[in-house]
């Protein structure tokens, strides 16, 4: 075992680890300065049970009848070898698909393992490139580098090889009505596929082929109007992979977290885990509401404490360099008088604050 990945297993404890999945990494990559996650994320820890031992437990989340239905469609559509998702390719997208080899990764024999399947995944990879043949892979392993850290994906998805490629299939069960479906859902969808992506590229080099052979075109197939019937629909990543690999890049580096904590630092919940959490810069903003099971603790200490993250990043751009709300408000009302860089901020602020008050009557 590496010195870092014991480092982050002290630090878990006896916590079990929770794994990463594209969602995770999506999430963690919209707020990529927020060291705290970074590290929690990292070790592997569930942040709803960090969450709660704070006394901000989080209010979100799939539901269960979500989580249910989104698994009996997947598994329809992968039924029989993935004969349905087969039918789609073929006669919804247009895509000239011969016989293909299915392969189940889900366990190799009796060996549910990370490492095994992933190097299970390279090999079936390599020997279907070598083949020029077109193949689909069922929860294929995959991993990636998250600040440091070594992430194992399980992509609930199929890479399919068509015409020399391989395409990432992102299976959703959110309806496509009248061919338009909810745009959050279908940019989440993109979000995650691109973590595959880019995961599925990585692997390619480490046995030796270009990652362009992975395409930058995901499938996405959803549920068609009110029916339970799939749908597929061919999705343009190129924006959302420019994303989230310069956001991974911007990545604050584990280490570098890991030296700046107290030897007692602990996230197993007890006396010490406030404290632990408090040691670790943390980036809030409102957006960090409906994606981060610390917010609301993150929102309660940014609060506290005055700091300008609070009211927005929107906020934080106007008033760049002024980190307290106290010091805002004190150039603001004249109570405060700024140096020199602050100049030129102070004197808006005074406006709107007059303004403000000519409005209020």
């Amino acid at each position: 075992m590496s010195t870092l990945a014991a480092q982050l297993d002290q630090l878990r404890g006896d916590v079990p680890a929770t794994r990463h999945n594209a969602r995770t990494i999506a999430a963690l990559t919209a707020n990529p300065g927020c060291a705290r996650r970074a590290l929690l994320d990292a070790a592997a820890v569930d942040k709803t049970v960090i969450a709660q031992s704070l006394g901000f437990p989080p209010q979100f989340g799939q539901s269960q009848f979500a989580i249910t239905r989104g698994n009996a469609f997947e598994a329809m559509v992968k039924a029989n070898g993935c004969a349905e998702l087969l039918a789609l390719l073929r006669d919804t997208l247009g895509l000239t698909i011969p016989e293909v080899a299915y392969h189940d990764l889900n366990s190799v024999g009796e060996n549910t393992g990370n490492a095994v399947r992933y190097q299970r995944t390279r090999q079936l990879l390599k020997s279907a490139i070598a083949a020029s043949d077109g193949t689909l892979f069922d929860h294929p392993m995959l991993r990636l580098d998250i600040a440091g850290a070594t992430a194992y994906l399980e992509p609930d998805v199929v890479a399919v090889q068509v015409d020399g490629q391989f395409h990432v299939v992102e299976v959703k069960a959110f309806p496509v009505i009248d061919g338009q479906a909810d745009p959050a859902q279908v940019a989440a969808a993109a979000r995650q596929s691109a973590v595959y992506v880019i995961a599925l590229r990585e692997l390619m080099v480490e046995i030796g082929e270009s990652p362009e052979i992975v395409s930058h075109n995901a499938i996405l197939v959803c549920a068609k109007d009110f029916s339970n019937r799939p749908t597929a629909e061919l999705v343009d990543l190129r924006k959302q992979l420019a994303v989230v690999s310069r956001q991974l890049t911007r990545l604050t580096a584990i280490p570098d977290l890991l030296a700046e904590l107290p030897p007692e630092a602990t996230f197993a919940p007890g006396e010490n885990l406030e404290k632990t959490i408090a040691a670790i810069p943390a980036r809030y903003a409102p957006e960090c509401m409906s994606s981060c099971e610390l917010a609301f603790a993150c929102r309660d200490e940014a609060r506290t404490c005055g700091s300008v993250d609070a009211l927005g990043r929107g906020v934080c751009d106007v008033v760049g360099g002024i980190d307290n709300i106290h010091t805002v408000l004190g150039l603001a009302d004249g109570t405060l008088e700024p140096g020199p860089e602050h100049v030129d901020i102070t004197a808006m602020l005074r406006t709107a604050h007059r303004l403000r008050w000519e409005i209020a009557g």
